[in-house]
């Protein structure tokens, strides 16, 4: 066996421990070895039944009896139960709604169990365990508590506890991989046995290692695996995190060295030019908009194409930002020429947002002579019409393009439309690309490629990011934010609402409405959830929701309901109706499109709050600061343990976004932090993002190491590393 050797080749698999395995990415020795333990559970935290307390979390061993799945009697629950022995004395084991698990363990089986203790009521002695994690072992281990006999070193032992999937225990895991560990792949000159560890070469120079107090890679991999203390696990742990951020960084940094090395249009507007723009806006810049535009205008004349991630809060005054800046680009001649425009690209990621960004642009250069254009799946449109001086007119696509191509249309608005082959540029100088992160790298890329002289970028969000996972995802971008709202908002007023005070809320609710104001209610899912199925997130459906509301509590008004199972074209028709007001009451899953300008809705109600991250619940109460109207936001949790209430009371205390990004971060923990896979960054190295120092150090010797020299040519471990992790394009992505 050898790293790359395929784990079904050496290992008896059953059907569910291979589906198992592929949901889990784990295919060869390597992809096990790098299956990384969540926690580790000492064997001195052991119980014994008969000292277990109520209400406690506990971990027991013992043997499991009596399985079987049931109804309760009452309440007609699904349910599983079974007993467990050990020699001390028996305690039950309930799991309701998830009757399955009574089948999944063989009668009489060595299992351990891991859960919180209960007591039922009226009841004064009789414990058992409310829906515990149990799985098969093949021996009991000895702790202090469970043996006289039991060693020092038994007690302290750390135990690996991994991320498993149905069919793939962390027991089985944890079998295997020291199977792998103590793999024995040959014999060495002088005799010797030979590791397949031994073979494992470290990338990271060593003078870094040193540097940082890092273990090689390979002692690091024994000492995640197989920690004789609680130090070696965090040592190895470091390790592993400073490994991936430093190859992300390294990626950045050779990046940011390629783009700089890209010629790109030189624009030479004035600040003065740019504020005779700017002030005929219907309302003053913040300052943060000023710097933006400012830090933007530099960029335009250094000749190089400028790569710009821009943060701000919704309503902050972003489309603002990029209209003031593209006007630069719009009404600047190609180079060596005293006529003709350079062109701008704005991409959206949906069409009723595609359409309404238009509608903005048209509000922002109307008193110019530029021409815009919209170009989206269902259809174009152009601004100025000779039928209509003053809007828009519907054209046809071949029409558009050609005027696209020659130049005549200046600014073009769309969707991905934008990126087809049939849409082509004669002077493209800016591309704008609104809330990136919901665009894949491809089709970011596709855009920013479409001609041969690289384009400036400016990539805009919504969504609020920790500091050390913008540096970290956005090294090869400079990072803006606006941190400021414009004048006359009025800080939403956030409401944790208790069950008892619901009547209340919806009383409130019911005088804005008769007072013209609209609402959204948002709901963690669509449908109601199935009883019978494992796992099943038990909180407020948005279809269940809305049936509720218009049957028991707001009658007369129009209510709709909209998530991810409707067509592109039935969520833009549910979304257009309640812009226009002919929808009152928008029920929805978190769906609801960021950006989408529905000045009068400002009340939202957010139902199981707890299931969300807290960036994601500060972007959907920002679907309601719109306008100088007072927004309103009634936070419902299913959960009121001591970490939720904390949590939603930062929600109502801090100032922006980017705070409450940084405290989820840091209380979620991150392995909860809302949004690792959209980002497609591990576990371990979203730890590593709760530590600046790590980051900046990381971020420091990447940079040292690619300003020296960009290919890593004295670093061919290192080369073939980051080849193999961005499978070896040299091309710019810029994110």
């Amino acid at each position: 066996m050898n790293l790359q050797s395929l784990i079904a080749d050496h290992f008896r698999l059953t059907e569910p421990e291979r589906k198992g395995l592929k949901k889990l990415g784990v295919e060869t020795a390597e992809n096990l070895l790098y299956h990384f333990p969540s926690r580790y559970g000492s064997v001195a935290e052991m119980r014994v039944i008969a000292n277990l307390q109520k209400g406690e979390t506990a971990t027991v061993f013992g043997r499991v009896s009596k399985l079987k799945a049931s109804k309760a009697f009452r309440t007609k629950m699904t349910m599983g139960t079974a007993e467990l022995a050990d020699d001390t004395g028996t305690i039950k084991l309930i799991w309701f709604n998830q009757p399955y698990l009574a089948k999944m363990i063989p009668e009489g089986a060595l299992v351990r169990v891991e859960g919180k203790t209960s007591q039922k009521r009226n009841a004064t002695s009789e414990l058992y365990f409310s829906n515990p994690k149990i799985e098969r072992v093949e021996k009991i281990p000895l702790s202090a508590e469970t043996s006289l006999f039991g060693t020092e070193s038994d007690a302290h032992h750390l135990h690996p506890v991994y991320p498993e999937t149905r069919g793939v225990s962390s027991n089985w895991l944890f079998h295997a991989i020291q199977k792998i560990l103590s793999a024995v792949v040959g014999g060495s000159a002088s005799g010797g046995k030979s590791y397949m560890l031994d073979f494992i070469e470290d990338p990271i120079p060593s003078d870094i290692l040193k540097k940082y107090s890092l273990p090689s890679r390979k002692t690091a991999l024994i000492w995640i695996h197989a920690p004789k203390k609680e130090s070696d696990a965090r040592a190895a742990r470091k390790r592993f995190s400073f490994e991936e951020i430093f190859l992300i960084q390294l990626q950045k940094q050779k990046e940011r060295v390629l783009l700089k090395r890209e010629p790109s249009f030189v624009i030479e507007k004035t600040e003065a030019q740019i504020a005779r723009f700017t002030e005929r806006f219907p309302f003053p810049l913040t300052r943060a908009q000023q710097r933006a535009i400012d830090a933007i205008a530099g960029d335009f004349k250094k000749g190089i194409p400028m790569a710009r991630l821009l943060e701000g809060d919704v309503g902050s005054g972003k489309t603002a930002v990029a209209a003031s800046t593209a006007y630069s680009i719009v009404t600047s001649s190609p180079s060596g020429q005293s006529f003709g425009n350079l062109q701008v690209a704005y991409m959206c990621p949906t069409e009723i947002l595609a359409k309404q960004q238009f509608e903005n642009f048209i509000s922002f250069f109307s008193h110019l002579p530029v021409n815009i254009g919209l170009i989206t799946s269902s259809g174009c449109r152009k601004f100025p019409s000779k039928v209509n001086t003053h809007g828009a007119t519907d054209i046809s696509r071949t029409q558009l393009l050609k005027w696209v191509a020659n130049g005549e249309i200046p600014i073009l608005v769309g969707t991905h439309s934008l990126i087809q082959k049939a849409v082509r540029f004669k002077h493209l100088a800016y591309v704008i690309i609104d809330e990136q992160h919901r665009f894949g790298v491809a089709q970011r890329k596709a855009l920013v490629h479409k001609e041969k002289i690289m384009p400036h970028l400016l990539s805009m969000t919504a969504t609020p990011i920790p500091r050390t996972l913008a540096l970290t995802l956005y090294g090869d971008l400079d990072l803006t934010l606006l941190d400021e709202m414009p004048a006359g908002r009025k800080p939403i007023r956030t409401k944790i609402v208790l069950p008892s005070e619901r009547a209340e809320v919806y009383e409130h609710i019911r005088k804005e409405l008769q007072n013209g104001r609209q609402v959204y209610v948002i709901c963690p899912r669509i449908d109601e959830p199935d009883p019978t199925k494992a796992l099943a997130v038990q909180a407020r459906s948005a279809k269940k929701e809305a049936e509720r509301l218009k049957k028991e509590v707001f009658p007369e008004y129009e209510i709709a309901v909209m998530h991810s199972k409707l067509k592109d074209s039935e969520k833009e028709e549910v979304m257009e109706c309640f812009r226009d007001g002919k929808i009152n009451i928008l029920v929805s899953t978190s769906v609801v499109e960021v950006g989408v300008n529905v000045p009068n809705a400002t009340l939202i109600i957010i139902e199981g709050a707890e299931r969300f991250g807290l960036a994601q619940l500060h972007q959907l109460r920002g679907r309601v600061l719109r306008s100088t109207h007072q927004a309103h936001c009634f936070v419902f949790a299913e959960s009121t343990g001591t970490k939720t209430v904390e949590r939603l009371k930062a929600l109502g205390q801090a100032k922006n976004g980017f705070e409450l990004a940084e405290y989820d971060l840091a209380q979620r923990g991150a392995g909860q932090l809302s949004g690792r896979e959209q980002w497609g960054v591990s576990d371990v190295a979203m730890e590593a993002l709760q530590n600046l120092k790590m980051v900046e150090a990381a971020r420091a010797e990447a940079a040292l190491l690619i300003g020296e020299d960009a290919a890593l040519g004295a670093y061919p471990l290192l080369s073939a590393e980051l080849s193999k992790r961005t499978g070896g394009t040299k091309e710019i992505h810029f994110e």
